[in-house]
């Protein structure tokens, strides 16, 4: 046991990924090989023990992985910076973001391509999200950014982080959307979903370093979620597959000309001013700014 503890301890990081994916993955494989890996006959029970699988991943992952390299202490100030929540206001403004950049590319389809662009909501989708982002960001950020950023900048760790994180649902995406998009789902993942993940994580990133908040980043991640799915870019698409495709590779883009200015405005540390971040441990010091 000793062995292994000493390898967490030595390997954090890779230590949290393999779990994380490992937990979600390996259930991901046992449902669906239980129905002969075919996407059509998933029931609802099997969704959610996949969806489940999905939330306990990271979370489990940053839980265990804290308590092993950082003990007890490291444990209280994980959950002090998820209560974390005395932070300026325009930061809670922020959280919006996701929405106003979804109904924008969803318009901007509307008025060029195909009327049925025109946006829905789904209150389930809200559900679903914050459920997500309560869960998730307990790994993400609470345990793999601050150390991914010890050893590089906050805009290489938002963008490793985010495409990890983006790769994370590739059997959740595949046994998804694959049977109904054949060779285009590949192009679609990678150009589109992967894509705006980086750029949501590099966003996230950007307002946590700002403000040293897991509860932030739980709720941009509750936001993102829960907007794609409850506004209709991540319902089937009344075109299909490839209107489907083309609403993800856009919102893409615009989430890349968001992150675009903010590394114009904030540089690649991501932030304005460089100070100690009061919530994070002694040895994940990150940098905020003190407004």
């Amino acid at each position: 046991m000793k062995i292994f503890s000493n390898l967490i301890k030595r390997y954090p990081v890779l230590s949290f990924f393999l779990l994380a994916y490992g937990i979600a993955w390996s259930a991901i494989l046992g449902v669906a090989g239980s129905k002969g890996f075919r996407a059509d006959q998933f029931q609802l029970p099997d969704i959610m023990l996949m969806f489940a699988a999905m939330l306990l991943g990271p979370s489990l992952a940053g839980l265990i992985l804290t308590a092993v390299v950082e003990g007890k202490s490291g444990l209280q100030t994980l959950f002090s910076r998820m209560g974390y929540w005395q932070v300026g206001i325009r930061w809670y403004a922020v959280v919006f973001l996701f929405p106003v950049l979804i109904i924008a590319v969803l318009m901007l389809l509307t008025a060029f391509v195909s009327p049925v662009f025109v946006p829905s909501f789904s209150m389930i989708g809200i559900v679903i999200g914050l459920v997500a982002g309560f869960f998730e960001e307990t790994g993400w950020t609470g345990f793999a950014l601050p150390r991914l950023q010890m050893k590089h900048s906050p805009l290489a760790a938002g963008l490793m982080l985010g495409v990890l994180w983006g790769f994370w649902h590739l059997l959740a995406d595949y046994f998804g959307n694959s049977a109904s998009m054949g060779a285009l789902w590949l192009p679609y993942f990678l150009l589109g979903f992967v894509a705006a993940m980086a750029a949501t994580r590099i966003i996230i990133t950007w307002v946590y370093n700002n403000t040293g908040s897991i509860l932030l980043s739980q709720l941009m991640h509750a936001s993102s979620t829960g907007f794609l799915s409850a506004l209709g870019i991540s319902a089937a698409s009344p075109m299909g597959p490839q209107g489907y495709a083309l609403a993800f590779v856009v919102y893409a883009v615009a989430l890349w000309v968001v992150v675009a200015i903010i590394v114009a405005r904030y540089g690649q540390r991501l932030v304005r001013q460089t100070i100690q971040m009061q919530a994070a441990p002694s040895q994940e010091r990150g940098l905020v700014s003190s407004n």
